[in-house]
C-alpha cells in the first residue's frame, strides 16, 4: 500500500511498459474503437479498412465493445456508432481536468461578446484535440466536434500551447516536425514557426490566419496549471469576413484574459513571462 492507503497503480516489482507486456487484443479494440470515434456512422467495411485488421477480427471487437455498450449498432442502416458508455468514460477524464466545467461559463462570455464560435482544447503530442466549445448562431460558423484532432503548427490553441512550452519540450517537439501545408498560409518551416512562437510570447495570444482552412481564423490563448504550465487553450474561430485582421489585439486581449480566469480557476497559476508581459 501507498502512504495514502490506497493500491498501487501497478504491481511493485513491475516497470516494463513497452510492447512486449501489452495485451495486442486490447491494443486493436482501442484502435477500432477510435475508428469508430471518428465518424458519424461507419460500415463494418470501413471501419476494418481504417483500423488496418481483417472484417472478421473487427466484427468479434466490435461484438464485445456493443455488449458494453461502448458501441451501437443501428440495424436500420447497418452502421456502428460510438455508445453511451463510451461517452461515460470520456467524462472521466473531463472530471478529472476541470477545464472544461471551469471554462463553460467563460466561453459562453465569449461568444456573445465575439459573437463566435468559442473552443477550448488540448495539445496530445503534435495534436490539438478538441473538448468543447460553444456555437455561435451564426449561420456560417467554425465547428469541432469533441475528440477532433489537428496540427499543432496550423491550429491558434495549438500554437498558443506550444509556445509556452518549456525549450526543450518545443524542441523535441518541433524535431522532424511534418510541416503539412494545408493553405498557401500554413507555416511550413521550423524557422518561420520559432519566430512565429517567439511572437506569440511577446503579445500573450495566437491567430491561426487561414493556416488550416481557407476562409476561417482563429485567435487563442493559452491555460496554465498550478505549475505554471501550458495545458490547455481557449479560442474564438470564425470566418475571416467576420473575425478580421484589425480584430486580433481585440479578441487576443479578451481571450487572454478569458485563458486568465480559467487558469485561476483550476488553481493555477500564471508564469512570470506572461504575468508581467503587458500586451501589444
Amino acid at each position: 500500500m501507498t502512504k495514502s492507503g490506497r493500491a498501487r497503480g501497478r504491481p511493485r516489482s513491475f516497470h516494463d511498459s513497452g510492447l512486449a507486456t501489452r495485451i495486442r487484443a486490447l491494443d486493436r479494440a482501442v484502435e477500432v474503437l477510435r475508428v469508430v470515434a471518428t465518424g458519424s456512422g461507419m460500415s463494418l467495411t470501413e471501419i476494418a479498412a481504417e483500423a488496418g485488421e481483417a472484417a472478421p477480427t473487427v466484427y468479434r471487437i466490435l461484438i464485445t465493445l456493443e455488449a458494453h455498450r461502448v458501441v451501437e449498432f443501428d440495424e436500420s442502416e447497418q452502421l456502428w456508432h460510438v455508445g453511451i458508455e463510451a461517452y461515460r468514460i470520456g467524462t472521466g477524464y473531463l472530471r478529472r481536468t476541470k477545464i472544461v466545467e471551469q471554462s463553460r461559463p467563460v466561453m459562453q462570455r465569449i461568444m456573445l461578446a465575439t459573437g463566435e464560435t468559442a473552443n477550448i482544447a488540448i495539445v496530445d503530442g503534435r495534436e490539438v484535440v478538441f473538448l468543447s466549445q460553444v456555437e455561435t448562431h451564426e449561420l456560417i460558423r467554425a465547428f469541432f466536434r469533441p475528440g477532433t484532432r489537428g496540427p499543432v503548427h496550423a491550429s491558434g490553441i495549438g500554437k498558443a500551447v506550444l509556445a509556452f512550452q518549456r525549450p526543450e519540450r518545443i524542441e523535441a517537439i518541433l524535431n522532424a516536425y511534418p510541416f503539412a501545408a494545408f493553405t498557401e498560409k500554413t507555416i511550413t518551416g521550423r524557422e518561420a514557426m520559432e519566430g512565429e512562437l517567439a511572437g506569440i510570447r511577446a503579445r500573450g495570444f495566437s491567430v491561426d490566419d487561414e493556416e488550416h482552412t481557407r476562409g476561417m481564423r482563429c485567435v487563442a490563448a493559452p491555460i496554465f496549471n498550478e505549475y505554471g504550465e501550458a495545458v490547455a487553450g481557449i479560442s474564438v474561430s470564425g470566418p475571416s469576413v467576420r473575425v478580421t485582421h484589425d480584430r486580433d489585439v481585440e479578441f487576443g486581449r479578451m481571450l487572454r484574459a478569458a485563458a486568465d480566469e480559467v487558469t485561476g480557476a483550476i488553481g493555477g497559476r500564471l508564469p512570470d513571462a506572461v504575468a508581467e508581459e503587458s500586451l501589444i
